[in-house]
């Protein structure tokens, strides 16, 4: 009788693998499945401003996609623990560890944007905060950042190794992540260097999963916290120059991003290089133990 594999987690050995029709229409379904479901809310209040009716839709396809996501996981990956699979649940200590790890990055990374910013004439320092915006820096840092996880980090990457295997499926979410978020109506120089530096930045947040041991609350906490934060930069804190340089401050005019900047492009290589040891892994995301 053979013997699984070291570090493999024993399941059942008969499954349904994921087929690509399906991993691609997955997240577009539920998302449109959403976006039917609100109809008739704006019927019945049609005061409901769009953007309002947007959000509760986007708000209704996360909870289709909490209450599908295990039966997928358990049908097409053949894992009956399916949160676990995703990294979502762990022993509350892994679970805070990770939280935290990844504000802190998220946090250092913004500090070094500011302090550029600051020190070359981009930015002047406001110091205004608010407890409206700190409320609402958290529903990012916690709502953004977990349901972008959930689907990138965890489920997409998932899928992904089923079909290409670890190597590829690495590089696959991170340029599924960066096509999903770029903005194509900036110029040519800008939407590449946003598309570069969202492409770093999932790489990053895939290998801050790795290093959490299979955990995703890391990788939470790094995205959530770099929108969050950069947020109340934005929003208060510092005053941007109005003649400031996109290649610098991040392409997006009044709405720049820094991800798309040489800071940001920096900032993320070097995590990329710190978490080095982490590139290859032959399990792919790294499973969490039992328990």
């Amino acid at each position: 009788m053979a013997l699984p594999a070291e570090g493999t987690t024993p399941g059942p050995t008969r499954h349904r693998a994921p087929r690509w029709i399906g991993t691609l229409l997955y997240v577009p379904l539920l998302y449109g499945l959403g976006w039917l479901l609100v109809q008739p809310l704006a019927l019945l209040a049609p005061a409901i401003p769009r953007d309002r009716l947007d959000l509760i839709g986007t708000a209704m396809a996360l909870l289709l996609l909490l209450v599908s996501l295990p039966l997928r996981i358990r049908r097409a990956w053949g894992d009956p623990h399916p949160w676990r699979r995703l990294g979502v649940t762990a022993s509350p200590t892994r679970l805070a560890r990770a939280l935290l790890r990844g504000i802190l990055k998220a946090f250092l990374l913004l500090f070094l944007v500011a302090a550029v910013l600051l020190l070359t004439g981009q930015a002047s320092w406001r110091g205004q905060l608010g407890i409206a915006p700190l409320l609402n820096a958290l529903a990012l840092l916690l709502g953004v950042g977990f349901a972008e996880e959930l689907v990138f980090r965890g489920w997409l990457w998932g899928e992904l190794e089923q079909l290409l295997g670890p190597g590829r499926a690495l590089w696959g979410q991170a340029l599924v992540f960066s096509l999903a978020h770029t903005r194509f109506n900036l110029g040519a120089a800008e939407a590449v260097g946003l598309l570069g530096g969202l492409t770093l930045l999932g790489l990053v947040l895939a290998l801050q999963r790795r290093a959490d041991g299979g955990v995703l609350w890391g990788a939470v906490g790094l995205h959530g916290g770099l929108v969050g934060g950069w947020f109340l930069l934005q929003g208060g804190l510092l005053a941007l120059a109005p003649d400031a340089a996109p290649w610098l401050v991040g392409p997006g005019g009044a709405h720049p991003n820094p991800i798309g900047g040489v800071v940001g492009w920096m900032g993320l290589g070097g995590v990329l290089w710190v978490r080095r040891r982490w590139w290859a892994s032959p399990r792919g995301q790294t499973e969490l133990p039992a328990g």
